[in-house]
């Protein structure tokens, strides 16, 4: 073997056996993940309830306390329980575009008896009731009624 096979062989040892001290370099540079041990979370006690909460049971029906309506409870705190707020100039000014002061409360009973219905006739029956898949030319054909 000559001399620079032997210093070859050499430095491929020293650097077989300096590559596993790599591992605690990523460590040094700050590269690696230092997560926490799931494992040393300690438990804590349960939490315990008092004796006496001096609760009255719920009456079926009634509405829940902590299912507040917030927007109620806001409009309640500016212009008092039960009032709605004042509409602005141009709030007014949509609703009156759009018709909508002096509207009976039965006006959908009124519309249903004014309204027609169109005889679609046996032209939309027979495209309803086709059958799908039919593209032939030569046998998908329409007939006009009358």
């Amino acid at each position: 073997m000559t001399a620079s096979r032997v210093l070859l062989l050499g430095a491929g040892a020293l650097a077989l056996l300096a590559l596993p001290g790599c591992g605690g370099m990523k460590k040094t540079f700050g590269m690696a993940k230092d997560a926490p041990d799931e494992f040393a979370v300690t438990k804590q006690a349960p939490l315990a309830v008092p004796p006496d909460f001096n609760l009255r049971p719920p009456r079926p029906g009634a509405p829940r306390p902590q299912e507040l309506d917030s927007q109620g409870q806001a409009m309640d705190a500016l212009f008092g329980p039960g009032v709605s707020a004042p509409k602005t100039p141009g709030e007014q000014a949509l609703l009156d575009d759009a018709r909508s002061t002096g509207v009976t409360a039965d006006i959908r009973s009124t519309v249903a008896g004014e309204a027609t219905v169109a005889d679609k006739g046996a032209f939309l029956k027979d495209l309803l009731a086709a059958q799908p898949g039919d593209r032939d030319a030569g046998t998908a054909t329409i007939q006009k009624a009358g």
